[in-house]
């Protein structure tokens, strides 16, 4: 099979499925296999598979570390076989240790991806099957419904009300109506309405459609080639590297000056260079992407034991952030499950009739699958045997109505079930008690009244009304007109068991809850007294079409429920809150939703939701339910605690031991550590710190938001830094004056401390608390202990020769343990201090 000609608009129905060597009833499965083979999975990016191998070079793509390895080939060429040894078997250990952690984390975070994969309902076998987007191929025939994203650029075989929303590629606001045909070639993208384009989603209707051309060679994948679109640079991500340069400006400075001193010293010039990248690799820290990448891995793994599928894993730092949460009420601060409360006429009294009406609207309905229906047929059954569904009009956001044409006997009745106002929109006369029939006009004010009293009273209210249409066994929109309303159809939706006590813990953690919904307000003010807010504050759709965006900016923060809200008006109050300086999460798993979910700094939908709000989300709930939700955002605040711990570690202890080091080797005639003793340095402190995702965390760090703070870090860089350089040149005196000690002392006894202090040094910058009130997680326990035995006992070692080291007397370690204790009190008591001062 080749690729159909363009423009394939223009290509009559059956020649393109003749080209394509497809059938109305689709392909088989085999045909479907070779197919992929051929033309490649649907995506717009080639499929990356986890590679091991290229997963494990990829450690050592670091610039100091090649130039490290470059180095170590220096070393053998002046035959100095043992450093060039020593310096390759500590790079390739730190690649292993990095390789470990990242494969784990890359494996676990594919196979929690897997469960909230979206799926495409295809015909195959002559039946129909669900497949993943990335299954599909040209010559797929697959099936159109409300909710559905479009997986490829496709034809329209037959439908039926279909509506389409083109926003993502075409611009266009409003969705567009889409039918089978054939079209001039000529015709422009944004007119094309016999096809469907790849990254679109359907809004109302039904159909099938033929798929043309997928992934790099649908229209989206064009426009996405050519733009190469990268998404947002998070907030998280943004500080991560502004850190980076900053700590690169800082290397670079003091790398070079520290190398031309070295060499102007007349020191061996190799020996100076190896100092100097050896210091690069202390002060740089090289495991910081590992580290994250670790981090959120394991968060994205607890979050998902408290069923949280984070399906962007950089979302994870914002939803620790989130300060405001925007839901909808439905199944979520309420149980989800639709109870018919009651059916009453126009008078408000019970009515047989309207049920009845009402369950054959819904026995029939076939278009897009909701809980009203269900709840409609569950609630009472009705003999249907006499009636036969004639035809359709699905229910879409526009209308807000669902029509069904019915036939019995001679008698062919058009029934409309749907929001209350836009069904009286369509009637022209109204059914009494009695049976008389009344203009509408004459009781549109008792209606009136009727729907805002069960709105008080918190149900949902929706209208039916009926029409006989003589003969037609097909009916259009145009013919939802004229209609006879029969009554209401009271719904009702209690909160959930438990919410107040949800929202109060979700306030304590710092999150403030915004109910979005459109329902009419007073059915939302109704549900807001019933979630605990005593006299909500409320704005309107129609108040958000008067007020400007400047005049929204300062209300948006004050409203707690915006009642009557219009899809396209949910993304204008998120983006208004992220001006205002919040960082925004919102729940939805609507067809409308998508927009919204999309300008969110943190999009949550459910595994339930429609596929568009899925795809749209960063995260993905398995059960619709906010205690679920609070859960996920200690997870996410307990990663982001863990990955800034690493920062403060690189930024404390080892960014003065390093500069420490530098200092020293100016002043002194032999250089504190040899380059091959930086390496292993670097390599022992790393073990400690690889731990820290597992690493416990205190309440007050997850009881509040909080954000990324460049300045903070560069504060707490400064203060705890310069204790660190305090104390190393404690140390160089004491081993130079009172223990008069040799350059191989020197050196030993310089290691020693350093590890051990920088090891140690980690279980005070943990927590706010004094280190003895708060207890480290086992694993980074067990891992700082199991590095002082090391350390203490390396120089005893037969490995210590080729290191350069050698064994220490008892009052050398006595000094040392003085110095490292005394430090150790110092940094913890500064910390208290420190964070009295400078707010986090």
């Amino acid at each position: 099979m080749n690729r159909p000609p363009l423009p394939f608009w223009s290509i009559p129905t059956a020649k393109l499925l003749e080209e394509l060597e497809t059938t109305p009833q689709g392909l088989t499965d085999e045909e479907a296999k070779l197919r992929l083979v051929r033309y490649g999975f649907n995506l717009l990016k080639p499929k990356r598979k986890l590679d091991a191998f290229m997963l494990l070079v990829a450690q050592f793509q670091n610039p100091v570390i090649l130039i490290l390895i470059f180095a170590a080939g220096l070393s053998f060429f002046v035959h100095d076989h043992t450093d060039g040894l020593i310096i390759l078997a500590i790079v390739f250990v730190s690649g292993l240790l990095g390789f470990w952690q990242e494969w784990g984390a890359a494996d676990a975070v594919e196979k929690l991806l897997a469960i909230v994969q979206a799926k495409v309902v295809v015909r195959r076998n002559n039946n129909t099957q669900t497949v993943s987007p990335e299954e599909i191929v040209p010559g797929d025939v697959f099936v159109l419904t409300a909710g559905e994203t479009i997986p490829g650029d496709c034809v329209i075989l037959k439908s039926k009300d279909l509506f389409a929303d083109e926003a993502a590629l075409t611009g266009e606001t409003y969705p567009v109506a889409k039918i089978a045909g054939v079209l001039p070639s000529e015709t422009p993208l944004s007119q094309r309405t016999n096809v469907l384009f790849m990254g679109t989603h359907i809004v109302s209707g039904q159909g099938e459609a033929v798929v043309v051309y997928t992934g790099k060679y649908t229209e989206f994948g064009k426009v996405s080639e050519r733009l190469q679109l990268r998404p947002p640079e998070t907030d998280f991500e943004h500080g991560i590297r502004r850190f980076g340069y900053f700590l690169l400006e800082v290397t670079l400075i003091l790398v070079i000056a520290i190398f031309a001193i070295n060499v102007y010293l007349a020191r061996p010039v190799l020996e100076a260079f190896l100092f100097a990248l050896a210091l690069a690799v202390g002060l740089t820290p090289q495991l910081l992407p590992a580290i994250i990448s670790v981090n959120l891995a394991h968060g994205a793994k607890r979050m998902a034991r408290q069923k949280v599928i984070v399906k962007r894993l950089a979302s994870i730092e914002n939803f620790g952030s989130m300060n405001v949460l925007c839901s909808d009420k439905t199944g979520t601060l309420t149980e989800g499950v639709v109870h018919i409360h009651a059916a009453l006429d126009t008078d408000g009294n019970e009515n047989e009739a309207v049920l009845f009406y009402a369950y054959l609207n819904a026995f029939y309905e076939t278009g897009y699958v909701n809980p009203i229906d269900e709840a409609i047929r569950s609630h009472r059954q009705f003999e249907v045997l006499g009636y036969q569904k004639l035809d359709e009009i699905p229910y879409d956001f526009i209308r807000k109505r669902l029509s069904i044409l019915v036939g019995k006997d001679s008698n062919h009745l058009l029934i409309t079930k749907g929001a209350l106002n836009n069904v009286l929109a369509i009637c022209s006369k109204a059914q009494m008690t009695d049976g008389a029939i009344a203009d509408i006009n004459t009781v549109q004010e008792l209606l009136q009244q009727h729907y805002e009293d069960f709105s008080r009273q918190g149900f949902r209210t929706l209208g039916i009304a009926l029409r006989d249409i003589g003969s037609a066994s097909c009916i259009t929109k145009d013919q939802e007109t004229e209609m006879t309303f029969l009554g209401f159809l009271l719904l009702a939706d209690p909160p959930k068991a438990g919410i107040i006590d949800t929202i109060r813990n979700l306030e304590y953690t710092g999150v403030s809850l915004k109910i979005i919904t459109g329902d009419n307000q007073k059915v939302a003010a109704n549900i807001g007294q019933q979630m605990g807010f005593a006299n909500p504050t409320m704005l309107t759709g129609s108040d958000l079409h008067q007020i400007s965006d400047e005049a929204l900016l300062k209300r948006v923060n004050e409203v707690n429920v915006f009642a009557e809200v219009e899809p396209n008006q949910k993304e204008r109050i998120i983006l208004a809150l992220k001006k205002a300086g919040n960082v925004v999460g919102y729940l939805g798993d609507g067809i409308n939703d998508a927009s919204a979910l999309h300008v969110a700094d943190v999009g949550i939908s459910v595994n339930s939701a429609v596929d568009v709000a899925k795809e749209a989300a960063d995260i993905v709930l398995l059960e619709k339910d906010l205690d679920v939700l609070v859960q996920g955002v200690r997870e996410g605040r307990i990663t982001f605690a863990n990955t800034l711990k690493y920062v403060f570690m690189a930024t404390s202890a080892n960014f003065g031991n390093m500069f420490s080091m530098a200092g020293a080797s100016l002043f002194l005639p032999f250089l504190p550590l040899l380059p091959k003793q930086i390496l292993l340095t670097n390599l022992l402190t790393d073990f400690p710190e690889m731990t820290i995702a597992t690493d416990s965390v205190d309440r007050d760090m997850v009881s509040k938001p909080r954000r990324w703070d460049i300045q903070f870090i560069r504060n707490f860089m400064l203060v705890f830094g310069l204790i660190s350089s305090v104390f190393d040149y404690l140390t160089f005196g004491t081993l130079l004056f009172i223990l008069r000690a040799t350059p191989d002392e020197f050196r030993t006894g310089w290691f020693m401390e350093s590890v051990i202090s920088a090891s140690l040094i980690v279980l005070v910058i943990r927590s706010r608390k004094p280190f003895f009130k708060s207890k480290p997680g086992k694993y980074l326990l067990i891992s700082t202990l199991l590095v002082v035995g090391i350390t203490l006992t390396f120089p005893f070692t037969p490995l210590a020769k080729p290191f350069g080291f050698q064994p220490l007397t008892l009052s050398f370690i006595f000094w040392l343990g003085a110095i490292v204790i005394t430090y150790v009190m110092t940094a913890d008591k500064v910390k208290q201090i420190f964070y009295q001062r400078v707010k986090f």
